[in-house]
């Protein structure tokens, strides 16, 4: 399985990916799954795949097939190096991982394996907002939010809590990055197809480069801290919850009736 995730501030991305993939318990192995992308000077984008291992790879490989074929030809028709706007961008990944379905779908279909393959799309075009999208493996996408300014994809539910108690677009991008972290090793504890190395790509708006890329792996200085503190600072929280009337009282709540639950 896979954990991806993205967050759009004010300042600019986060983007985020646990390495783990696996097919049974008796075999896991690692891949990143954080593709960065500069075609040119004025333009950068950020792929988060999740889903079939061999059909992400192949849409990377066609991506970049189709940038060497652009930069060497001329563009004939938009993709990452011509698009003007970021949702361009978008369209062009989705078509490009439908034709990929398309080709090999029907004999995986038939061996009962899944083809499909989810995509986060992050970046920034000159002249345009920075800005974070959702593929379909379908092809269509959506757009993420200041109302909910974080996508998910693969194994999201764990992850979910601290993301929508704590994203806002407001915060700043190493704050957005410590909650990208947690959001990863809170899936990581729960679930074991999830795992680290995790990967973060911190991209400052209106720069075209990337800030930082971290990689952390489970012993990671950075990455056991940030783990220990949040567990501590939670145990701590958890202990200092208001107490229930009868404990403050000093009394026992009062035993319901035999065949009776108490309100």
């Amino acid at each position: 399985m896979t954990y991806c995730l993205g967050l759009a501030l004010d300042e600019g991305l986060v983007m985020a990916a646990d390495s783990r993939t696996n097919a049974g318990i008796d075999y896991v192995t690692t891949f990143s799954k954080l593709h960065v992308f500069q075609p040119a000077p004025d333009r950068l984008f950020i792929l988060l795949s999740a889903g079939n291992l061999a059909t992400t790879q192949e849409v990377m490989n066609r991506i970049r097939r189709d940038l060497d074929r652009a930069q060497g030809q001329g563009a004939q028709e938009s993709g990452l190096l011509t698009a003007d706007y970021l949702f361009e961008a978008a369209d062009y990944v989705g078509r490009v991982s439908l034709g990929v379905q398309r080709d090999h779908g029907p004999a995986l279909s038939q061996s009962g394996v899944s083809v499909g393959t989810t995509l986060i799309l992050g970046g920034q075009i000159a002249g345009q907002p920075h800005g974070l999208y959702l593929i379909y493996p379908q092809g269509n996408y959506f757009s993420a939010s200041p109302e909910t300014p974080y996508l998910q994809i693969g194994e999201n539910k764990y992850g979910k809590p601290a993301l929508d108690r704590i994203a806002k677009p407001g915060l700043s991008l190493e704050d957005g990055a410590r909650l990208c972290v947690v959001s990863l090793d809170a899936t990581s504890r729960s679930n074991v197809t999830v795992g680290p190395p995790f990967e973060v790509a911190i991209y400052a708006k209106d720069t075209q480069t990337l800030t930082h890329r971290l990689k952390l792996t489970a012993d990671h200085p950075a990455l056991r801290a940030l783990s220990t503190s949040w567990n501590q600072g939670i145990r701590t929280v958890f202990d200092g919850l208001p107490r229930f009337d009868w404990e403050s009282m000093g009394e026992q709540p009062e035993p319901a009736p035999a065949g009776q639950s108490l309100p």
